[in-house]
């Protein structure tokens, strides 16, 4: 899976699947990559390999990882064995508001988010937990949830998983939530720093000057981590930011662009249509069919 594939480029807040399964030609074999938000994988079924941090950790059934933002992470699943795994990839600044009448969640919260883990994975947990009857749930409601409903319904869930998911990891590492903030491999610091900067011209030199790195060796460093170049990755998330923006307001298209870099409106269409498979127009007439669409069958 591809750094672009990994962030996808989502319209809703959170993503989420659950009991996903890929065997023989169509299994998971991933390359180095990363993720902007917190991803939380679940194992059902499978066995293969993980690398988190340079540690190497057996991947099997009953097994829960928690991959933190902008760190690098492979994958190698057995082909001959079927993969079934549940996922939930969500932006914590978006939930962490709705945490904050339940301090000691908050904290916990906030450790699984910033600290250095004592390790990234869980194993030998049940498919009786609850935290299953949690994705379940929301798996049987997604087809219904409104889209001005979504970020209520995925931040309920998020409070429920994680209420679940505290006792247990308490229960692994004891009770303190105190713990040394992560430090980021070379490839997370150049992640973040093109979060913060993506909707800017992309300028090798400056980069490489905030950054401490010859231009050569960011460029080479960054394609090795994460098997795509930097102007692919910032074509990625600014057409992720796109999407979001066409998805939750009514800004003109022009603007969009603006917002997220590309000032020729021309081009911004063109970039947008090569990627996406419609302009932005024709996807946001589309979203609003669907919209439409749904009231009609809840009328």
């Amino acid at each position: 899976m591809s750094y672009v594939q990994s962030i996808g480029l989502n319209v809703i807040p959170l993503y989420f699947t659950y009991r996903r399964q890929t065997i023989g030609t169509e299994q998971y074999q991933g390359t180095f990559h990363a993720h902007q938000g917190i991803e939380i994988l679940i194992i059902h079924e499978g066995h293969g390999t993980l690398i988190v941090d340079q540690k190497s950790y057996e991947v099997t059934s009953g097994m829960l990882c928690v991959f933190q933002p902008y760190q690098l992470h492979h994958i190698q699943m057995d082909p001959e064995k079927p993969f079934v795994r549940s996922i939930v990839h969500f932006e914590p600044f978006l939930y962490e508001d709705y945490f904050k009448h339940w301090p000691k969640l908050l904290a916990f919260f906030k450790h699984i988010h910033t600290s250095k883990l004592h390790a990234p994975c869980m194993y030998g947990l049940s498919e009786s937990e609850l935290f299953h009857s949690l994705f379940q749930s929301l798996e049987r409601k997604l087809p219904s949830i409104d889209k001005q409903d979504e970020l209520e319904e995925y931040s309920l869930f998020l409070v429920a998983f994680f209420r679940s998911f505290m006792p247990l990891w308490e229960q692994r590492d004891g009770q303190s939530h105190a713990g040394s903030t992560r430090k980021s491999h070379q490839a997370e610091r150049i992640l973040s720093w093109l979060e913060e900067h993506y909707t800017e011209p992309l300028r090798l030199e400056t980069m490489s000057a905030d950054l401490h790195l010859s231009p050569y060796h960011l460029s080479h460093l960054f394609t090795e981590c994460t098997g795509i170049s930097i102007s692919d990755y910032v074509t990625a998330r600014r057409l992720q930011q796109a999407v979001k923006l066409l998805t939750s307001t009514d800004q003109a298209v022009s603007r969009i662009g603006e917002a997220i870099g590309v000032t020729n409106c021309s081009y911004f269409c063109k970039m947008f249509k090569s990627h996406i498979g419609l302009t932005p127009h024709q996807y946001r007439k589309q979203l609003q069919k669907r919209h439409d669409a749904s009231l009609t069958r809840q009328s």
